[in-house]
């Protein structure tokens, strides 16, 4: 196992295990990380669909992450 398949199982995990969580900023925190990584890992193995689709999750996460910043 390299670095490169690491990183993909760290960001399944934080993606899969973001969802447990019931606050919903921590939720798209955690899950904004894990898109992250995911677009990372989907540049280095060369598939833009993975990149492209968690770019796009991660702006969304800190859409509303930044939104419920706001309200507060």
């Amino acid at each position: 196992m390299n670095y490169i398949e690491i990183l993909g199982y760290v960001a399944m995990l934080l993606v899969a295990g973001s969802f447990l969580l019931k606050d919903v900023i921590k939720l798209r925190l955690v899950n904004a990380i894990g898109g992250v990584c995911f677009v990372i890992y989907g540049l280095v193995i060369g598939s833009l669909p993975v990149a492209g689709l968690n770019i796009f999750v991660v702006c969304v996460n800190t859409y509303y992450i930044l939104k419920g910043a706001e309200v507060d």
